[in-house]
């Protein structure tokens, strides 16, 4: 990962929205990406976590917002440690 990488997502409504990667790190295996919006810079920035979900062929990777309680909770906790100035809620 390249810091400040730019990483374009589409939303729900087929717009795009441009995100940064922060960190990453690996889990199980499984790949997680930490990102920020790239909004103003008098606004607060919207974090989400990542999840890889490309099979292990593929050259291009394919990420998806994680949304189960249990897994957010453990790679959040994650990237606290690895960035002990930001809080993940």
């Amino acid at each position: 990962m390249n810091e400040n990488e730019a990483i374009v997502m589409t939303n729900e409504n087929g717009e795009k929205e441009l995100f940064y990667a922060v960190e990453d790190t690996v889990l199980a295996g499984i790949s997680y990406l930490l990102v920020e919006s790239a909004s103003g810079e008098d606004e607060e920035g919207t974090a989400l976590i990542l999840k890889d979900v490309s099979a292990p062929d593929e050259e291009e990777a394919c990420y998806v917002v994680v949304e189960d309680d249990k897994e957010l909770a453990a790679v959040a906790s994650i990237f606290e440690e690895l960035l002990d100035d930001i809080d993940l809620e």
